[in-house]
């Protein structure tokens, strides 16, 4: 069991096609701090029939896709 399982529960709960994140809101679902690394586990949310679309270091989001299919 992945330690961003809530953060992909979250993510997979929405009724949106496309949801953005704040890096804060994703500190909230996960219950510590991202860093970096946090971006390496971002296939995991397939399994949930999302993508990550897109991450803005800029704007501190990441936008979330849901998967086709």
């Amino acid at each position: 069991m992945s330690k961003y399982n809530p953060l992909w529960s979250r993510v997979g709960k929405s009724k949106e096609v496309s949801l953005q994140l704040s890096f804060e809101e994703t500190e909230e679902a996960l219950g510590f701090l991202i860093d970096h690394s946090t971006l390496q586990h971002k296939k995991e949310v397939a399994e949930y029939g999302w993508s990550v679309q897109k991450i803005s270091m800029k704007h501190k989001t990441v936008l979330y896709h849901r998967q086709k299919g």
